[in-house]
């Protein structure tokens, strides 16, 4: 079923270059099978389309159970079209902790042991608040390096036509060209509650809604799905939005 949406759209409605037809997927956190889904379904509603692009918007791991899953498909540019993935505020975190396992004790309020346990890693320590260390460092050795090499590459942000994609969203006041890493990847209150409107849309996840939201300047595609089942997709063509049901 193909969901269109025109409210709260401004007088001028947002466009994607002619001949294009760009898709956008909101947070994974580890639902491999609900990436397979979209990807069944992309393969399907892109059979049309001339040239296509899909937009990942970032937090791949952390909360589901098959995080490396979702890496390893990723990291191998296995999906039906070319796409871009953007990085969340989870695989920065992850990062992070590899990094400084004094990390680990934010990162496992919010996702770091199933993470941690779909690479094999113990976490009987991690969940107690301890043996940091010690999972870091086998997160090191069972991760592999291709994920890791992956997570570093990511992007923050993408631009097409009259679209703008992040993570998070974007600072109030402050021009696209000049937004803070921070911002892209963890901002919320501050950028929810603006109405200010720019010369593009944004389209981010990061805050999980119910149903995907249309605002005027921004479109948000968060429908948590770890925990609803519901991975949102959204496609663009020209003036165009659907989403992918």
């Amino acid at each position: 079923m193909i969901l269109k949406f025109r409210r709260n759209q401004p007088a001028v409605t947002p466009r994607i270059p002619p001949g294009l037809r760009v898709y956008a997927i909101g947070d994974i956190h580890g639902r491999a099978d609900l990436l397979e889904a979209a990807a069944g379904k992309i393969a399907r509603d892109s059979r049309d389309a001339p040239r296509t692009l899909t937009i990942f918007l970032g937090d791949y791991i952390d909360r589901g159970r098959d995080s490396a899953a979702v890496l390893e498909r990723l990291s191998k540019r296995d999906f039906p079209t070319d796409f871009v993935a953007l990085r969340g505020n989870h695989e920065q975190t992850m990062l992070d902790a590899l990094d400084d396992p004094r990390i680990f004790e934010f990162w496992r309020r919010y996702g770091a042991v199933e993470t941690l346990a779909s690479y094999g890693v113990d976490v009987a320590d991690v969940m107690r608040g301890a043996g940091f260390v010690e999972a870091r460092d086998e997160l090191r050795r069972k991760a592999p390096p291709e994920h890791i090499a992956f997570l570093k590459a990511l992007p923050l942000s993408h631009e097409i036509g009259d679209y703008f994609f992040c993570h998070a969203g974007v600072k109030p006041g402050r021009p696209l060209s000049a937004q803070e890493p921070r911002d892209l990847m963890f901002i919320r209150r501050e950028f929810l509650d603006s109405a200010e409107w720019r010369s593009k849309v944004i389209v981010h996840g990061h805050t999980p809604v119910e149903a995907p939201e249309f605002r005027a300047n921004r479109i948000n595609l968060d429908t948590g799905a770890y925990a609803t089942n519901r991975l949102t997709c959204l496609a663009l063509e020209e003036d165009r939005q659907w989403i992918l049901e």
